[in-house]
């Protein structure tokens, strides 16, 4: 058994800013990037017109990178802070300081992009083949390409206090939020874990609970969804945007035809993962499956692991994987990067945090003692293994989408979901794997698929006013129905009020990225096993190119494919219809 001090399961940030929110440290470092904030932008007032001078405008870039940093710096430890203890008064002060220095940095940046949109096209294409641009080419066409788009900076500087303020609500209040199952309190995020309980008496009682918290307070959250989608629409049609899907395919720097292709190919394999879940449904005595025993596991003693015993697996696999990433799972466990301890009060959100001016990462989550707890904890780690391979990247090329975000997340899964299976001996342990890996293809084919036309149909209907709690209820439990093909019982129609990804702010339809990620670290992980050795170099190319290319000419450069026809998704679904397939044999033949 691996001892905790070797693997802590309480984080340290004090080596990022020593005393929490009330740190001279870390207000020193506010003060600074508050000063470094003004003197850009009165800069930026009193020069570049006309846009011409390639020097000048590198220089300025630079500088507009290190604010970047800093405040993200700033905003992951106000992140953590908060994941720790919601209730953290000070903490709550210091994020709505970041978020201030974030919406003045963002008008800024939109002045910016304005000024490169009304550049004219020869000097354009004069400052672009400068050498002094060269690591800010890509950015800077996706800024002059982007400044049609953005909001005035009157709306830009309302943010803070309407729009993000909402978001920040949300978090504050469901943290709030406890909940009794068997006499005892949980913390939300306790609760939901409750969900992959061996006693389907737990796990009935707790989704009981949960139903009973949601039907209390869904009017406060619908008001709090209401307020974030009306804004965004309203500064949507202040700049004329009339497609929902135009920001987030753009944010996510993909093109709207791959996503069609994708979906398209999602849809038409759904029925293998239906037959799934009815095999599973009949295994636990049920004719259908009901939502609350999706995550039951699978009779098999790989339901119960220590913490230790979970980082001691993941550093195992990450080493074989590759030294590099090796290396980084050490550094993480026994370098204090991880808080995973199982108690109350803490945030219900798994998370990484990347602090970018010190090159680490933290990840935050309520370790569980289960499987599913392992794979969490391996997805967010794989989040800050793609910041770490993103250290050498220019500043302005850290930013990556969401999309590929998951590509990462969802590759180191499988590494730990693959050796898992390759050291299988029994049909017993062989279903327990392939019952988790299903249920992350259940995850991201229909799940996030109902998610997506929740989304969609719900700001649609926002567009001609208000919708009502029990309206919201409808369009998610019609979504259900339809992103599930039928096969889901007591359908969890509160989705909308305890799913955090539809009240985030920055990223709107935080849904179909996950999709993406998964089928394209499919493909990624099936080109690992051909290649063997010295795959985690190409790897970790691709991870540092996220940042500066689009996802189809990323795919293009590095797996030589084409992501807007349906071949290339094919090949990733049809690994998981094998997965499907295998489980259906092997739990008939039982």
């Amino acid at each position: 058994m691996m001892t905790q001090t070797k693997y802590p399961q309480v984080w340290n940030l004090n080596s990022i800013f020593e005393g929490g929110s009330e740190s001279p440290d870390l207000q020193e470092h506010m003060k600074q990037t508050e000063g470094k904030i003004l003197k850009l932008d009165d800069k930026l007032k009193k020069w570049m017109s006309p846009l011409s001078d390639s020097y000048q405008l590198a220089r300025f870039l630079d500088y507009l990178r290190e604010i970047k940093l800093s405040i993200s710096q700033a905003r992951s430890y106000a992140i953590c802070l908060l994941s720790e203890n919601p209730k953290d008064q000070g903490a709550q002060l210091y994020r709505g300081e970041t978020t201030v220095l974030q919406s003045k940095y963002d008008s800024i940046t939109v002045d910016l992009k304005r000024k490169l949109a009304h550049t004219e096209e020869s000097v354009w294409e004069s400052l672009l083949d400068s050498e002094d641009l060269k690591e800010y080419r890509y950015i800077l066409g996706e800024w002059r390409e982007e400044a049609d788009r953005e909001p005035s900076r009157e709306v830009t500087d309302l943010m803070a206090d309407g729009y993000h303020a909402w978001g920040y609500f949300y978090q504050s209040f469901m943290s709030s939020i406890k909940v009794q199952v068997n006499g005892q309190d949980f913390s939300v995020g306790q609760a939901i874990n409750l969900r992959s309980h061996h006693d389907a008496s737990i796990r009935k009682k707790s989704h009981e609970a949960l139903v009973e918290k949601w039907t209390e307070h869904e009017g406060q959250f619908a008001q709090i969804l209401n307020h974030l989608a009306g804004f965004r629409l309203s500064m949507y049609k202040s700049v004329g945007i009339e497609d929902v899907l135009h920001v987030p395919l753009a944010q996510n720097r993909m093109k709207e035809e791959t996503l069609n292709s994708m979906f398209s190919v999602m849809e038409r394999y759904k029925e293998s993962f239906a037959e799934y879940l009815n095999v599973k449904a009949r295994m636990n005595g049920d004719a259908k499956m009901k939502s609350y025993h999706f995550w039951s596991p699978m009779n098999h003693h790989h339901q119960g692991i220590e913490y230790g015993e979970a980082a001691a697996l993941i550093e195992e696999q990450f080493r074989t994987f590759g030294p590099e990433m090796g290396r980084f799972a050490e550094t993480a466990f026994r370098e204090g990067w991880v808080e995973a301890e199982n108690r109350p009060g803490k945030s219900a959100v798994p998370i990484c945090a990347g602090f970018p001016l010190t090159g680490e990462s933290r990840v935050f989550l309520t370790f569980p003692g289960t499987f599913k707890g392992v794979l969490t904890l391996v997805h967010e780690l794989g989040h800050a293994f793609h910041n770490h391979a993103m250290k050498s990247v220019n500043g302005m090329n850290k930013a990556y989408p969401m999309s590929l975000a998951e590509t990462a997340s969802t590759f180191a899964e499988m590494i730990i979901l693959e050796a898992a299976m390759e050291k299988a001996e029994s049909d017993e342990e062989k279903l327990f794997l392939l019952d988790e890996k299903l249920k992350r293809s259940v995850m991201n084919f229909m799940n996030l698929h109902a998610r997506f036309i929740f989304e969609k149909d719900f700001h649609e209907e926002r567009k001609k006013g208000f919708v009502p709690a029990a309206r919201l209820n409808e369009l998610m439990e019609s979504a259900m129905e339809k992103g599930y093909a039928g096969s889901l019982d007591e359908v969890p129609v509160h989705s909308w009020v305890w799913t955090p990804h539809f009240y985030k702010t920055e990223s709107p339809f935080y849904n179909f990225p996950y999709t993406f990620g998964y089928l394209l670290a499919l493909n990624l992980f099936a080109r690992a096993k051909e290649t063997g050795k010295g795959f985690e170099e190409h790897y970790m190319d691709l991870l540092r190119d996220s940042g500066s290319m689009s996802a189809e000419d990323l795919v293009m450069k590095h797996l030589g494919e084409d992501i807007t026809g349906e071949a290339f998704w094919e090949k990733g679904m049809r690994l998981c219809i094998e997965d499907s397939e295998e489980f259906v044999r092997l739990a008939t033949s039982r």
